[in-house]
Formats: C-alpha cells, structure tokens, sequence
C-alpha cells in the first residue's frame, strides 16, 4: 500500500463506492416530491368529482279541472324534479299547485258544498250498525274534517277529510286542501304570500300610483247651513285604497258620479255595513259615539264625491286615495290647457288689482262661519295709457276651431269704467234646452277664487261633475267672463251649473273656457240636475236646435 500507484487506486475506489451510496438519493429526490410512489398514492384520499349537471323542475302540467261548479272550488297543477345529480338533493320548492276557480256565486238555493259531501252518507250503514241522515255539524275540532250531525238524533260522526276546496269555516277566504286551511294570494295560489299593493298590482311595490292625503276643516254652513249637504271632496274615477274617516257628531255621505246619494242621503242615516259604488264594494263603518269612516278597494269606475251632513263643528275630515300616475298627474299635477296664461296688450293699469290667490286642490281648506253679510267685491278698470287703441286692420279668415258664427271667434269689447250696465239674468226650459246642445261646456263647479285682469275676470273653479262636453276638462280649470262688471254674478265658494263655449282666436295664442254675459248659470240644487239629465238624449235625437224652433 505504500506503492504510489496503490493508493491512487485505493482513492480512486473508494470514491467511486461513495458516490454509488450517495446518486440514488441525489437522482431520487427530485422525482419524489412531484410524484409520489404507487404505495403512496394509494393511501392519499380521492377527490370527490363534480357532476356539470343540477337538478330542476321540469314544466307545470295544466291546471286539472275545478272541484265544484260554483262557490269557489280548488283546481291542482303538479311538476316533476329532474334528478340529473343525486349528490345535490331535491329541487327547493313544491311539487303541487293550488288554486281557486269558479269563484262566482251558487245560485239561491243551491245546497252547500258540506251539506252535500255529508248528504252522500245518508242510509249508509256505519261500522256500528245502524244508517241515519246527515247535515252539517259546525262544531267539530278540525275544520278541514267532515263532522256531520246524525238528523233527529244527539251526535255527530266524523268522516274524514273534506273534499279540496270546501270553505275552511275558522278562516275567512281559506279552503281547506288536504286537511289544511290555505288562504290564496292574488294570484289566486293558495298558500302563496303576494298580494296587491296600492295600486291594485298582484305583487306589486306601489310604483304605478301615487297617494293623495288631505284634512278638509271647512264647517259648509256658509253655502249649505246648518243640517245640510257640504262637499269635502272629489275623488276621480281609477282611485283604490280610498279611506275617509271622520270623528265628530256630523255624517259622512257619499255621491255616486250621477249625483245620487249612496250612503246618509237625503237626511236619511243609513246602516253601516258594505255597499256596492261605482263597480267595487265600499265598507261602512260607524261607531257607537262619534267615528265612522268609508273605506273602498276599488278601481272606481266612477267619481265619487264625499259630502258632509253637518250638525256640528267639523274637526277635521281626513281622506287618501292612491291613483295611477297618469291620472295623478292630471288630477293633481299637470297644468289644464285651458288655465293658460293671459295674453292682453301693452296696457299700464290705472289702478292696480287685488290679487286673490288660492290654494291647491291637495292643501287645506278652511271655512268659516259669519253671521254679516259677504263683502262686495272692489272692482278695477284698466284704462290703457294714452287712450284705447285703434282696432287692427281685418285679417284674412283663417281656419276656424268653432262652429259658431264669426263675431264670435272674437272676445266682445267690455264697458268702459263706469259703464256697467244691469246684468242680463238666464233662465227657462227654452234657454236651458237650447244652451245645452249648444254649448261646449255643460259642468257644475264650485268657485274658488276671481281676479280681475286687464277688462277680464277670471274665475278659478273646480270641477266637480260634466253634463256634456265637446273637449276635456281637469279637475282645475279657469273659467273667463270678457267684463269686469260681476256678468254673470259668481260667488266664491258656491256652486253653480255652467254653459260655457271654448274660445280659441285668430293667433291660436287663447285656447280657454269663456263664460258670456248671456250664458245659463245657475245655483246648483238637486232640482237643477234632475231637469238637465234628459236633455243630453234630447240633443242625440233633435240634433241641436230646440224642440220649439223646429218647423213641423
């Protein structure tokens, strides 16, 4: 060994057996830890695989046929769940549909749907012996189990379930389906939770309408007196969720779109309890002391118009109803295209006019009593600055909007200051007939304000019910009288049956209601619209000149 060449080979040896010990591990590692042994990966727990596809619903079948031809009966709808991964469950939800169907009511004398299922036992021998006739028992534990009473004798027998549909007796509205009290949503579903909102939309979130709320304070002894009939409000046609609840010692009453007393008219109390008004059902109720209130789903079919008996001091009347925004806007929004602006000339006023204002259809109004007279109203004249001015040369005839003559498309001139001569009075069947057909305008109104403008007045006033009109009208519109001289007299806070025309001139910059000195205006009473209802069939027969101008 101590030979150079010896311990070269001896070196050369053992590092060759070192680096065999050391290449399997330095080769293997690097393989072991990206894929483990066969061994090991037999004991590593397999990931559980994801089927791509979910369990649903296949289609509804249609709906089976009714349970009973009237009374509300029960009609059923099933589903299938399609199981595609048994990993996930059942589909969420029921396999079975309940509705309500032949809603309409059985015909008078018709026998009731339990009556009938334990009438279908009579004679029938039961398991102790012995057959009997049966009826209806009202006082079993179940309402969903026919309990039927043995006739003549001092039991009852069960005999099970009721058929579907029967009426759940403890609930109100709620069937019995098996064995249990569903009541329906408005989808007619039983069981289901969706209901109308305000605005009468199943499931809806009240975004199709809008709530009108106002406190009506006025007593109405100033127009009605004492023990007589004052207007609160009008409601229009479309309205749902009215509610109108008063808490004092007069009565409400109610107004159909005719006119016609519904409840506590004609001095006349009625009895609380549920009416049917302009095609819905209106509920009445009156406490023992002072309360009472009306309350209507709706959608009227009709204006109504609250009214009030007063007897004594009103402290307050409070009233809400929703309706469709489009007819929100046009009862409460927009403005009418007849209370346009006044278009006059460039006239500096002698003295200036007193402004009357007032207020919205939404606000309060408040009336008071007083026992002296009403004040006259202080009338102004415009004169223009350096004289009248010299009419305009004639235009060329232009297209007209009217059917009446030419003179008048034009406004009449109004008197002078201090020309005012005795106001002309319009009345008789003759002129009432005639004005009728052949005026734009037939409505009653009440006024609400007048302000004088330039040789104009204007009157505010609502709408409260139209005869005939050949345009439409809002519930707000201005109403022009082409004098300052109080022709035809008007009284605020009155109400008055009116014949006006519409009035458009030659610029088409005047579209408006003129009501002229020869127009038929009356006070409203009961007996003014009686004579006025049969002339609407009169002017459709007659055509519009008078029974007593036409030549035989």
């Amino acid at each position: 060994m101590s030979h150079p060449c010896c311990r070269r080979l001896f070196w050369f040896l053992a590092l060759t057996f070192t680096v065999l010990l050391i290449s399997p591990v330095c080769y293997s590692s690097p393989h072991s830890s990206r894929r483990p042994s066969r061994d090991a990966r037999s004991r590593l727990p397999r990931p559980r695989r994801q089927l791509p596809f979910e369990n649903q619903w296949g289609p509804w079948s249609g709906w089976s046929s009714c349970s009973h031809t009237c009374g509300g009966g029960v009609s059923v709808r099933t589903r299938v769940c399609i199981t595609r991964n048994p990993i996930e469950g059942p589909c969420p939800g029921d396999t079975r549909h309940y509705k309500i169907c032949n809603a309409k009511e059985c015909d008078v004398g018709s026998v009731e749907f339990r009556e009938l299922q334990c009438a279908a036992f009579n004679d029938r021998p039961l398991v102790a012996g012995g057959s009997y006739k049966w009826t209806t028992f009202h006082g079993g534990s179940n309402p969903c189990e026919l309990s039927c009473l043995a006739l003549g004798h001092n039991f009852y027998y069960n005999f099970g379930r009721v058929l579907d549909g029967t009426l759940c007796e403890t609930e109100p509205g709620a069937v019995c389906v098996n064995g249990r009290c569903l009541k329906p949503g408005c989808d007619l579903i039983l069981g289901s939770k969706q209901q109308d909102d305000a605005c009468m939309v199943c499931g809806g979130q009240n975004t199709t309408c809008l709530r009108h709320h106002s406190v009506y304070q006025g007593t109405g002894q100033g127009v009605a007196g004492p023990f007589g009939y004052s207007e609160v409000a009008m409601i229009p046609a479309g309205a749902t969720h009215i509610r109108v609840t008063d808490n004092s010692r007069n009565y409400l009453a109610l107004q159909n779109g005719r006119s016609q007393f519904v409840i506590n008219g004609n001095w006349r109390i009625s009895v609380p309890g549920e009416y049917s008004v302009a095609g819905t059902k209106l509920l009445y109720r009156r406490s023992a002391d002072t309360w009472e209130s009306f309350e209507v789903s709706g959608p009227t079919q009709e204006d109504l118009h609250v009214m009030v008996l007063s007897t004594d001091k009103n402290p307050g009347i409070e009233y809400e109803y929703w309706l469709p925004r489009e007819r929100y806007a046009l009862y409460h929004g927009r403005k009418s295209p007849l209370r346009q602006p006044h278009h006059t000339g460039n006239f500096s006023p002698h003295q200036a006019p007193t402004k009357t204002t007032t207020e919205a259809t939404t606000t309060t109004t408040t009336m008071t009593m007083s026992t002296s007279p009403p004040p006259i109203p202080t009338r102004h004249f415009w004169v223009p600055a350096g004289g009248w001015p010299a009419l305009p040369p004639p235009q060329q005839p232009q297209p007209r909007l009217e059917r009446d003559e030419n003179r008048r498309n034009l406004l009449p001139q109004a008197p002078l200051a201090g020309h005012c001569r005795k106001c002309r009075r319009v009345r008789g069947r003759g002129e009432r007939q005639k004005q009728y057909c052949q005026k734009d305008f037939v409505f009653r109104a009440k006024v609400l304000g007048k302000l004088y403008r330039g040789e104009e007045t204007r009157y505010d006033v609502q709408i409260i019910h139209t005869y005939r009109n050949r345009f439409r009208l809002e519930h707000r519109e201005f109403l022009w009288v082409p004098n300052v001289c109080d022709c035809p007299a008007l009284e605020e806070g009155r109400q008055y049956v009116l014949m006006a025309r519409r009035h458009i001139n030659y610029e088409h910059t005047l579209n408006r209601i003129l009501l002229e000195e020869d127009s038929y205006v009356q006070p409203y009473r009961p007996r003014e619209d009686s004579l006025l209802r049969p002339l609407e069939q009169l002017c459709n027969n007659r055509g519009t000149r008078p029974s007593h101008q036409r030549r035989g």
